[in-house]
C-alpha cells in the first residue's frame, strides 16, 4: 500500500463518521511533511450550514495547526470530487496538491463540470491525483444513496398507509 492509499484510507474513515450522521459520507484529511495535521468530514445536515463541507473543516483545522492561511505544503485528501466551494477554498488556500478519491459527475470542479484547481488564469494551480482507492470511495457513496432512497421509499408508503388509516370510512350501495 502506498503513502496516498494510506491516507485516502483515514479518509475513507471521517466519511463513515459522515454517514453515521446521517450525512453524504465525504471525508478528508491535510498531511503535512508525510502527518496527517487535519480531519474533516460532512457535518451540513448536523451542523444546518451550507459550509460544513469535509475539505473546509479540514482546511479551517489545517490552517489553525500551521499558523497560516496559506497550506503551502499540504497535501489534502478527499473521497469525492471537491466541489465549486471547496476547489476554491483549495486554490485560496495554496494546497499543492489534492489526492481525489471518486469523481462527482454532478458538482465536481475537479475536472467533472470543471476543473477549477488547474484554471491556469488564477495565480496558483493544484496537482491533482485522481482514482486513489476509487472502488472503496464510490461503494461507500453508491451505498449510502441506495439506503438514503430505500429510507424514502419506505417512509413514503408509512406515510400513505397512516393517511389512508385517518381518511373517514365509506361505504358504497350498488
Amino acid at each position: 500500500m502506498n503513502q496516498h492509499e494510506i491516507f485516502m484510507k483515514e479518509a475513507i474513515r471521517q466519511a463513515k463518521k459522515a454517514a453515521k450522521l446521517d450525512e453524504v459520507p465525504i471525508g478528508c484529511v491535510i498531511t503535512y511533511e508525510g502527518h496527517i495535521i487535519a480531519r474533516g468530514y460532512n457535518r451540513r445536515n448536523t451542523d444546518k450550514s451550507t459550509l460544513a463541507h469535509a475539505e473546509i473543516s479540514a482546511i479551517k483545522k489545517a490552517s489553525k495547526v500551521i499558523g497560516d492561511w496559506r497550506l503551502e505544503e499540504c497535501t489534502l485528501y478527499v473521497t469525492l470530487e471537491p466541489c465549486q466551494m471547496c476547489a476554491g477554498a483549495i486554490v485560496q488556500a495554496r494546497i499543492p496538491r489534492v489526492v481525489i478519491g471518486t469523481m462527482n459527475a454532478k458538482a465536481g470542479c475537479a475536472g467533472s463540470i470543471y476543473n477549477l484547481l488547474q484554471e491556469p488564469r488564477f495565480n496558483h494551480q493544484v496537482e491533482v491525483i485522481y482514482d486513489v482507492l476509487r472502488e472503496d470511495c464510490t461503494e461507500m457513496l453508491t451505498s449510502f444513496f441506495v439506503n438514503l432512497r430505500q429510507k424514502h421509499k419506505e417512509r413514503k408508503l408509512s406515510n400513505q398507509s397512516n393517511t389512508l388509516d385517518i381518511l373517514p370510512k365509506y361505504s358504497v350501495d350498488k
